[in-house]
């Protein structure tokens, strides 16, 4: 996950699944991708398990503030559960240290999904020819596409942001009665100058997104909160950590065929835990690293959405450790 001082207990999801896991009773040890080893071939973090507080606080400042930990190298073999909650971008060579573990540990969301999807063109490249689920979408670092993209758009307006933002971090519109402007603005984000430019994602206005956008959590592809966040009166982005705010939201019917089409993509991909970014019925992000609004969607439902989370976990590792008990070598082996 990123660094315990940075986790704000107040609105952090993470700690919610982890104080979940402390409150039944299991071994919760926390790292980060820089303290990711390999000794004697066996992959090893360095990592903090947490020992204490012995009466675990249902306030989620108290609990982050007496919590106890003992620090120590540990083999990732070791572990149930490996579960991701880094924010983007992320690291791919942390991957390749995790690959040498998936099949001792349940990793989620999996390797190869992380591998596949952990950035916006994993939403972009979804194949969607009549535009019914994903906005037309562009991804390049070609000033001069992206220019004619603009100019030859219909429409007036388009959002432009980088591609491996996150919280809403460098979202805007891009309008066709500022042309002149534009060129500058992708110079900027692409910035072609230093040598290794960036990647961006050029994407249809979709109408209503002034009135914000709808974060749907999903578990094992289905959904299992829903929220709609509006923006402030001063900004264009809805995310909670730009200053917008939330309330409830019911699926439509078109919500739910595509939470259905996603969400068997999502599960036979690797991604198990997902949010999903929604505006007028249309996928606009999936984000597979760090989703957060646990927080926000227990407060507006009066509900728990990680114990839903940590059932989940324990019944995939449950079912594991029935397959490993019933696994034979023998089995294996035709009779020759």
């Amino acid at each position: 996950m990123y660094p315990w001082e940075r986790v704000h207990p107040k609105q952090d999801s993470t700690i919610r699944i982890i104080h979940e896991c402390v409150l039944r009773g299991h071994e919760v040890a926390i790292t980060h991708p820089l303290n990711l080893a390999i000794r004697d071939s066996v992959t090893y973090s360095y990592c903090k398990t947490i020992t204490g507080p012995e009466k675990v606080s249902s306030s989620m400042t108290k609990f982050y503030n007496s919590v106890e930990f003992e620090k120590a190298m540990r083999p990732l073999q070791e572990f149930d559960v490996i579960f991701m909650r880094d924010n983007p971008p992320l690291d791919p060579l942390v991957l390749n240290f995790l690959d040498s573990v998936k099949d001792e540990v349940f990793i989620i969301n999996a390797v190869d999904g992380l591998r596949e999807a952990n950035n916006k063109i994993y939403t972009a490249a979804y194949h969607d020819p009549n535009r019914e689920i994903i906005p037309a979408t562009h991804v390049s670092k070609n000033i001069e596409y992206l220019m004619r993209i603009i100019q030859e758009s219909e429409q007036q307006k388009m959002i432009l942001k980088p591609l491996d933002g996150y919280g809403g971090s460098g979202v805007i519109i891009i309008e066709k009665s500022a042309m002149h402007s534009v060129k500058s603005l992708l110079e900027f984000y692409i910035n072609p100058s230093r040598g290794e430019s960036n990647y961006v994602i050029l994407q249809d206005y979709v109408e209503g997104a002034d009135q914000g956008d709808v974060r749907v959590l999903m578990l094992n592809g289905k959904p299992i909160g829903t929220l709609r966040r509006r923006p402030s009166a001063s900004d264009i982005r809805s995310n909670i950590s730009a200053g917008g705010s939330v309330e409830k939201y019911k699926l439509t019917k078109a919500d739910k065929l595509l939470c259905d089409k996603i969400g068997k993509k999502l599960v036979n991909d690797g991604i198990y835990f997902a949010g999903l970014d929604i505006i007028g019925s249309k996928l606009i992000e999936i984000n597979v690293l760090s989703p957060g609004t646990i927080k926000d969607i227990n407060k507006l439902y009066g509900v728990k959405l990680q114990r839903k989370i940590v059932d989940y976990l324990e019944k995939v590792v449950t079912e594991r450790n029935i397959e490993k008990e019933n696994f034979r070598p023998e089995n294996l082996y035709e009779e020759q």
